[in-house]
């Protein structure tokens, strides 16, 4: 005979909604499967995927089955699990639709009325960097830095940040760590000062930096200070709205020549 504990769970681990108002607790579950993969994994036994989502071993054995069934994932014969053809179709046709510059230019307009100061985004590919965006404020040092520029990623915030996210080995970079952004003053360019904090995507993925520039002479270390935490708030908000993208989907929208 089944329990009252069992009357009452069982229908909210299939079919009842969840805590949050208007979603509903098994289809959060079932998609918590899909996002067990990372970058470098290709095959999940049970057993992980339970544990990465908490869910109980019949419970993900259930939802994987009903998930193979629309074939966003298959079984192999030893039991393991991968992401099937719908996963990447879904993939393919959010990236393909996916507009960055819509995503990254609200942000940059946001931090550069915020500070006055001209806001950045960042990306990368080896050991150089490019601005890709770049919103000016109402005190900005304009064209301080090229669109399409390559630049080194070892001198200047914007790279340094992106060279720590990295696990870049160092005192610097363990300090750039700690903090969550990065100050630097007349580095790469005697004139110019600025302040900058890693992007990143699912899995801790590098997509690129956004910084604060403008001045070595109006923007003090104690100044550049004061807008990191906003920097680093832009850049959260950013690694959320890009999360999912792969670093090789932000790199084609510029390629080093």
């Amino acid at each position: 005979m089944a329990t009252a504990r069992d009357s009452t769970t069982k229908p909210v681990e299939d079919h009842g909604e969840s805590s949050t108002p208007g979603t509903v607790q098994s289809v959060a579950r079932a998609l918590s499967l899909l996002t067990c993969f990372s970058g470098d994994e290709i095959f999940l036994s049970l057993g992980t995927l339970a544990r990465r989502t908490g869910l109980p071993k019949p419970t993900a054995l259930r939802l994987a089955r009903t998930l193979a069934a629309a074939r966003f994932l298959v079984q192999r014969a030893d039991g393991s699990w991968r992401l099937g053809p719908a996963a990447g179709l879904i993939g393919s046709l959010y990236q393909a639709q996916f507009d960055v510059h819509a995503v990254i230019e609200p942000v940059l307009q946001e931090l550069a009325a915020e500070s006055g100061e001209s806001a950045s985004f960042y990306i990368y590919e080896e050991d150089v960097r490019s601005c890709l965006m770049r919103a000016e404020g109402h005190d900005g040092l304009r064209r301080h830095v090229r669109l399409g520029e390559l630049l080194p990623l070892d001198r200047g915030s914007a790279g340094k940040v992106i060279l720590a996210a990295l696990d870049q080995p160092g005192a610097p970079y363990d300090a750039i760590r700690k903090q969550g952004f990065c100050v630097t003053r007349g580095e790469r360019s005697p004139h110019a000062a600025s302040v900058s904090a890693a992007v990143t995507g699912t899995n801790g993925v590098v997509l690129g930096s956004v910084s604060i520039s403008g001045p070595a002479v109006r923007l003090t270390v104690r100044k550049l200070h004061g807008f990191g935490p906003r920097v680093v708030r832009a850049a959260a908000t950013l690694s959320y709205a890009l999360s999912g993208l792969p670093a090789t989907h932000m790199r084609s929208t510029w390629h080093p020549g």
